[in-house]
């Protein structure tokens, strides 16, 4: 498999890997980071309507600094936005255009929770709580500890196996791995399932083939059908693994203006229109945080994790998918707003994946959700 293929998350995304989840986990209930959609809900699958920043509230000289410092980034590739339903901020850069597919790494996971909140409610799954090795066909060997991960486990990545994915980190040996499933199951166990957060990108790839098997088609055929088709996007790339799934963990493609309407999704709490997509209970539960512990990356504060969400209970509490070497869907609820960026993430040497994550969050924070007025 190509150098391009691989992926190692940073260190910075990880320093909370070892934490028990214990009495920090917050429990079910309202919670203040759930999205609200002031705006009326926007049919997704009709074209994106657009306005001027002046008209939707947008700062156009705090924007226009957003743009200028994107550009100086060599590998910024795109920068989005969209308020109260309307495409304001559009902008490219070495290359790429609307038309662009972009690579958007762990993004993917986010894409996997939507998909498992839609299984539950198809009844695909029975809840979060079943073991997933009811969901995986031979010649899986599962010990025992493995048999007791369940589906709730690989969304928080509580399910214990020994795992990092600093730096090279484990990522990169499991890419490689002729059979990925079993390449998680072999690990050794670090701590009971439910104990411990660690960011494990093989657990999220086994979820979505555990997706796979339970709905009895292709994920991607699956993705098209519930998720995608609905909210009409139309072009979409998987990254291929063996035995006939797609990379879960990370690896699938989407333009910038379908990136954002993923994005639009959450923030309408999974509604198009009248139309229901992803259950709103879903899209609220798993973008609640889940854990005691709080993380800084540079602009962005209090930032921890939901369901295949990273979630910040900062001044203003947002959530957001988040791909290796920068890529966003980030959605603040309280002002109404999806901020879209992507970068060029391939064969980094002269920076490091936190630092150019950290830059984008940056343009993000300080500049496109501050000219939110």
């Amino acid at each position: 498999m190509s150098p391009e293929r691989t992926r190692a998350f940073a260190a910075a995304l990880v320093a909370a890997a070892a934490v028990t989840v214990g009495c920090g986990q917050t429990q079910a209930g309202p919670s203040a980071l759930a999205p609200s959609s002031p705006s009326p809900r926007i049919d997704l699958a009709s074209p994106w309507v657009e306005s001027p920043p002046a008209d939707v509230g947008l700062d156009a000289t705090t924007l226009a600094a957003a743009t200028a410092e994107a550009a100086t980034m060599p590998r910024f590739r795109s920068l989005l936005a969209a308020r109260h339903g309307r495409l304001a901020l559009e902008r490219y850069f070495g290359g790429a255009d609307a038309g662009t597919l972009f690579d958007v790494r762990s993004v993917t996971k986010s894409v996997v929770s939507a998909l498992t909140g839609i299984a539950l409610r198809d009844q695909v799954l029975p809840s979060v709580d079943a073991p997933v090795a009811g969901y995986l066909s031979p010649p899986y060997l599962l010990d025992d500890v493995s048999r007791g991960v369940t589906v709730r486990h690989l969304l928080t990545m509580t399910s214990g196996f020994e795992w990092s994915e600093d730096n090279v980190g484990d990522y990169n040996l499991w890419i490689v791995a002729d059979d990925h499933v079993q390449y998680l199951f072999d690990r050794p166990h670090a701590s009971p399932p439910g104990t411990q957060f660690a960011y494990n990108s093989a657990a999220v790839h086994t979820l979505g083939v555990v997706l796979q098997h339970a709905a009895g088609m292709p994920l991607p055929l699956y993705a098209r059908d519930r998720l995608f088709a609905p909210i009409g996007i139309d072009s979409v790339a998987w990254e291929a693994l063996d035995r006939g799934t797609v990379n879960g963990g990370s690896g699938i493609q989407l333009r910038g203006r379908d990136l954002l309407k993923l994005g639009q999704l959450y923030l309408q709490r999974g509604w198009s229109a009248e139309r229901s997509v992803v259950p709103e209970g879903w899209v609220d539960d798993t973008t609640r945080p889940r854990f005691g512990w709080r993380n800084d990356y540079g602009a962005q504060k209090s930032v921890t994790y939901g369901m295949l969400w990273w979630v910040s209970d900062a001044s203003p509490p947002a959530f957001f998918a988040w791909g290796y070497g920068g890529q966003f869907v980030y959605v603040v609820p309280g002002r109404d707003l999806v901020v879209v960026a992507t970068t060029n993430w391939r064969s980094l040497t002269e920076t490091t994946p936190a630092a150019i994550a950290q830059d984008v969050l940056g343009v993000i924070v300080r500049d496109v959700v501050s000219a939110a007025r």
